[in-house]
């Protein structure tokens, strides 16, 4: 979703693409089984502990991409205005209100209110000050400060809606995409954290094993790369195809 350029401009940094690109398929994979879950054709416990940690374990991947990848795109602006940053939550977060909008069409009662999409265009907003401002120890430290937090309020339920955005889950409240500021905002630090002892001044500072040549690699990176119009149309196309197939 961001854009990651190596020394010299032109060439990307393939880990972090391929590794964008694995979480996409790996996200597939599991929106795939919980599609096949709500057909009601097929008894597949999605709540299950195995596919919670696989979906767990997605979305923190995905995250941590998203902070190691704000440094390294801050480090690139000529500019290095909040505006800048502030443009492009809102436009990630504006694709998150038609999500909202047509799930509520079709769901209803499990519409998603404040998902991925709404979480990330946020967190790109409030990032911009530990980008800039705040030095990698610090920011792990208040990451593991906010997952902390997170966890302790995720077990908590209460009697108003208002703060559902930050992570206080009201009574009754089902959704099938959730990610709120607590605990997810500590990821997104932690992997501000990485960027800028890793990636100090948009430059991998440590050498690795180039693997960019491998087919693998170069279709995980493609993926990686149209992250965003992935994950907005591989939900359509599915249902489609399990409509076709199932009915």
């Amino acid at each position: 979703m961001i854009n990651l350029r190596n020394k010299n401009m032109n060439q990307r940094f393939w880990e972090i693409d391929a590794l964008r690109g694995i979480a996409i398929v790996m996200m597939i994979i599991f929106h795939f089984f919980l599609d096949l879950s709500l057909s009601g054709r097929y008894s597949i416990d999605i709540h299950s502990v195995f596919w919670r940690d696989f979906a767990i374990t997605v979305a923190t991947t995905f995250i941590f991409i998203v902070g190691a990848s704000l440094t390294i795109s801050y480090s690139r602006l000529k500019q290095k205005s909040f505006i800048a940053y502030l443009k492009r939550g809102l436009k990630i977060f504006s694709w998150g209100l038609l999500i909202t909008i047509l799930t509520w069409l079709f769901l209803r009662e499990r519409f998603i209110i404040f998902g991925i999409l709404h979480f990330i265009g946020i967190a790109i907003i409030l990032a911009y000050p530990f980008v800039k401002f705040i030095n990698p120890v610090l920011n792990i430290i208040f990451g593991v400060v906010i997952i902390f937090l997170g966890t302790i309020v995720s077990i908590l339920r209460f009697n108003f809606p208002y703060l559902l955005w930050l992570g206080f889950i009201p009574s009754n409240f089902h959704s099938l995409d959730y990610f709120p500021i607590l605990p997810w905002f500590g990821i997104i630090l932690i992997g501000i954290s990485f960027g800028k002892i890793f990636y100090l001044d948009g430059k991998r500072i440590i050498n690795i094993p180039d693997l960019s040549k491998f087919k693998a690699v170069k279709v995980f990176s493609f993926l990686g790369r149209h992250s965003l119009f992935i994950y907005l149309i591989h939900q359509p196309i599915m249902i489609a195809l399990l409509y076709i197939f199932l009915l």
